[in-house]
């Protein structure tokens, strides 16, 4: 089982890593170039982003790093006393509220509404307006969610 449960360990914290990285890109450089673009190419271009990534190995690693997330945590909370086992639980909780449920319930929404709107439309640049604000102060907080979980999985299993 410590084998097993050092391999989780190992992956969420490469997984969180990878996160953090994608995440990162687009709230340091990807939404601003996109955003110096005209609304219609900006808007145009992050729906087909938004489109090409769910065929990508994203999805796979999103699904199976918030599994990955919602297990530690269970088995961080049996056993407090383990060694590590409150940074296991802390970066587990953050990683699945902070990356998962923020895109859930923040991100994809936003996505869906923007995707719904035709780029030569009257609203389109209102739409977009509102979209990338929102979407990326979503997407700051999946970053930091990323980099914290990160770091205390790393603590976590240096301490096991």
């Amino acid at each position: 089982m410590t084998y097993l449960l050092d391999a989780v360990i190992l992956f969420a914290l490469v997984a969180s890593g990878i996160m953090a990285g994608v995440y990162y890109a687009f709230s340091v450089f990807v939404m601003r170039a996109l955003d110096a673009l005209e609304a219609p190419a900006g808007m145009l271009a992050m729906q087909s982003i938004n489109r090409v990534i769910l065929k990508t190995s994203f999805l796979p690693l999103f699904f199976t790093s918030s599994v990955a997330a919602a297990g530690l945590a269970v088995v961080a909370a049996l056993d407090l006393s383990a060694p590590g086992a409150v940074a296991l639980l802390l970066a587990s909780i953050i990683y699945f509220a902070g990356m998962f449920l923020v895109t859930v319930v923040g991100n994809v929404p936003l996505n869906n509404a923007l995707e719904a709107t035709p780029g030569a439309s009257p609203e389109a640049e209102q739409t977009w307006r509102h979209y990338r604000q929102r979407w990326t102060a979503w997407n700051h907080v999946r970053t930091l969610s990323c980099i914290i979980a990160l770091a205390l999985y790393a603590l976590a299993f240096a301490a096991r």
